[in-house]
């Protein structure tokens, strides 16, 4: 909690956070786009085998309601509803050779399909 004279303002907690791997791996993205305006926008809809799916995307766009995190140089933006499916959720990357890229670790899933990007 911040107070500001004698005001306080409860922070949101981080709906999702990127362990180092994942955000390099952004950063090294957004580097490829060139456009210093985007952020990592992370984002839960309607669909998939299990019900809810995972989406990512780069956006240079935020509406007020917005969620607005920085990890490193990486701006992560998610919409308030698929803040709360989120949250406590992590932001994992790996490059081997078996399950090379991003994965979402989700506290709040019961379940996940075989694929990994979708939930209930």
């Amino acid at each position: 909690m911040t107070t500001m004279t004698g005001i306080s303002i409860k922070r949101k907690p981080d709906p999702i956070t990127l362990s180092d791997e994942a955000a390099a791996k952004v950063t090294n993205l957004l580097a490829q786009e060139g456009n210093d305006a985007l952020a990592l926008r992370v984002a839960v809809r309607p669909g998939g085998c299990s019900g809810y799916s995972y989406e990512m995307f780069f956006d240079s766009e935020t509406a007020d309601d917005d969620i607005v995190r920085e990890f490193g140089n990486v701006k992560v933006v998610v919409d308030a509803a698929s803040a709360e499916l989120l949250s406590g959720s992590s932001l994992e990357y790996s490059d081997g050779l078996q399950g090379a890229g991003f994965h979402i670790s989700n506290p709040n899933a019961s379940r996940t399909c075989g694929c990994g990007s979708s939930f209930s």
